[in-house]
């Protein structure tokens, strides 16, 4: 028996896991501004279809990137979850900082060519063995060591608060070329082509 349209989206999007169309169906459009959307368009080498959403069981987007008051910008995009929740690797790299801090917390930085992706507030503490950080978080049977190469998609910590936070979040920075990025122009290009990438499976089933 043959499924009809309808199904055969459920069980791609079931396979598919966290899926960007869920996000867009929860509310999150987000604004482009036109200078990164143009640089995002240029730098973006191959295709964004390798991408990976960094948040399991998303909630909402609870602060933007842009600036703040009292004259502070929020370089990244806070994406809200329960804690506990796995954050996913953005795209394949090198991690090339594990951070304990007393702002962002216990955190990483993953680099992937010109692209650097920070991630904030996780669970878990930092340790030191042989020269190299890890980010060790035994709840959630992870363990991730300095100078590590990761895949996209692999899971790399919990979403925690630790740090300067005031609920459970991932704070999720973005640079290309050592410039901050906005991170939901980035979001915006990975659910077009991705959707779109979707869109042509389901019209050759």
């Amino acid at each position: 028996m043959k499924l009809n349209r309808f199904g055969r989206l459920q069980r791609l999007l079931l396979l598919a896991g966290a899926s960007l169309i869920a996000l867009v169906a929860l509310g999150y459009h987000p604004t482009p501004v036109k200078a990164q959307d143009s640089q995002i368009n240029q730098t973006a080498t191959g295709s964004w279809l390798a991408a990976s959403f960094p948040v399991e069981n998303f909630q909402e987007y609870s602060s933007p990137y842009g600036p703040r008051g009292e004259g502070e910008f929020h370089y990244g995009l806070d994406i809200a979850a329960p804690q506990g929740s796995y954050i996913r690797n953005w795209w394949a790299g090198e991690v090339v900082e594990v951070i304990d801090d007393d702002r962002c917390g216990t955190g990483l930085v993953i680099a992937s060519g010109k692209w650097e992706h920070v991630y904030c507030h996780m669970e878990g503490q930092v340790g030191q063995a042989n020269g190299r950080n890890y980010l060790i978080d035994r709840e959630g049977g992870i363990i991730i060591w300095q100078n590590e190469q990761l895949s996209a998609g692999v899971r790399i910590g919990r979403v925690g608060m630790s740090g300067r936070t005031s609920g459970p979040h991932l704070h999720w920075g973005l640079r290309y070329a050592e410039n901050w990025i906005d991170p939901g122009t980035v979001l915006r290009a990975m659910y077009g082509e991705q959707t779109a990438a979707l869109s042509r499976r389901l019209d050759g089933q």
